[in-house]
């Protein structure tokens, strides 16, 4: 390679990732279903390479995964959408309960509890129908939205093509995954060929087990809260396990969100200490669970992230790339990590953190010999 280019090689590849970039942004809502369906082609993938070791035709194998995961949507939208839809509605009905317990409980525990008068400047009546104009407020905007959308036939038509869009794109990227990867793997510079292939293996292994591992952390955490919190008696039990649970990929979110959400339902639907134990227990007992059971078992420490970096890095691909970029946030921070530490084991090898020595391992500059002085003074004096 001429000098001029040897020169040019890190400004093409940083003018490379700020045209990606750019496009990430700028076609961001396009390109969501496209990042799910790879994502999720991606996450199957170990699954079709072991069903063809077995002997089965590449399609044959993407055949059945794509059906095994078709089915494993269909029942989960089965069994859960329908308990999903009660818990809804009980929470519509829930408004006015919340309110009766503020004005009711809560208002003179506080001011019995601080000396302090505050019902004076609370209106119970208006608190009440406060509460409930707001919560049949957002039910009517969600309907609103709904029917907003099924009106605009344009919207309408988007929402179909791009759910419709996920299977089919997951179905193609399933079956074609091994070819896109040996036409990217084609044009990577043939100097760079080694390293490129060794980061990407290594980044391959620390995504899939993170992300395959949350997903199954996710839907066990969510499981366990939500069973656990309707055992206890919680009307809207299992909606607040489920949420917590699915919000636990940012780490102590959905533990805290569940939390408070669980003690003000205890609070409204009970109001007695013995109650709230109870939703402490679960909670402290699916993070027993979730740290020393199922983190360990199914993810482990596969991306080296701490807590508050994750929770950076989805907050800054949502504001750069929208929901596209909270897609994309992980999986990138889990290949920065990699880069990160191929960094690091460079500079370490450097010259610049090491000392310079010459092929004798003897510092520049260095007398093979001792110093006249150790050695002895031999001339006459």
């Amino acid at each position: 390679m001429t000098a001029p280019l040897l020169w040019l090689r890190p400004w093409l590849w940083l003018g490379g990732f700020v045209v990606l970039g750019l496009l990430l942004w700028l076609l961001g809502p396009v390109l969501t279903p496209f990042a799910v369906a790879a994502l999720l082609a991606w996450m199957a993938d170990p699954l079709v390479s072991r069903i063809e070791q077995r002997g089965r035709s590449r399609g044959t194998a993407v055949t059945l995964v794509f059906l095994m995961m078709s089915l494993l949507v269909v029942l989960i939208v089965l069994l859960l959408v329908p308990m999903l839809k009660t818990q809804i509605e009980q929470a519509g009905e829930w408004g006015p309960k919340l309110g009766v317990w503020i004005t009711g409980t809560a208002i003179p525990w506080v001011e019995a509890r601080f000396s302090v008068s505050i019902a004076a400047y609370v209106d119970p009546a208006e608190l009440g129908n406060l509460l409930k104009a707001h919560w049949q407020q957002a039910g009517g905007v969600a309907a609103n939205v709904i029917g907003g959308l099924s009106k605009s036939g344009l919207a309408f038509l988007a929402l179909v093509a791009n759910l419709l869009l996920i299977p089919l794109v997951t179905f193609y990227f399933m079956r074609d995954w091994r070819g896109m990867i040996s036409a990217v793997h084609e044009l990577i510079p043939r100097p760079l060929e080694p390293t490129v292939v060794r980061l990407a293996r290594e980044s391959d292994d620390v995504l899939g087990g993170f992300l395959r591992g949350q997903v199954s952390v996710m839907i066990a955490l969510g499981l366990i809260y939500g069973v656990g919190l309707s055992l206890i008696g919680l009307d809207l039990g299992f909606l607040i396990g489920m949420i917590a649970g699915l919000l636990s990929f940012v780490p102590y979110l959905g533990t805290a969100i569940g939390l408070v959400a669980a003690v003000i339902a205890t609070l409204v639907e009970h109001g007695d200490l013995f109650h709230l134990v109870l939703v402490c227990a679960v909670f402290s007992g699916g993070q027993l669970i979730e740290g020393f059971v199922l983190t360990p078992w199914l993810v482990g420490d596969r991306i080296g992230l701490h807590p508050v970096a994750v929770i950076f890095a989805i907050m800054a691909g949502g504001q750069l790339f929208g929901f596209l970029g909270i897609l994309l946030a992980l999986p990138a921070a889990a290949v920065f990590m990699v880069l990160l530490r191929y960094a690091h084991e460079r500079y370490t090898q450097s010259l610049l953190y090491r000392e310079d020595r010459d092929g004798d391992g003897v510092l520049e500059g260095e007398a093979e010999g001792p110093p006249a002085d150790e050695a002895g003074d031999t001339r006459p004096a």
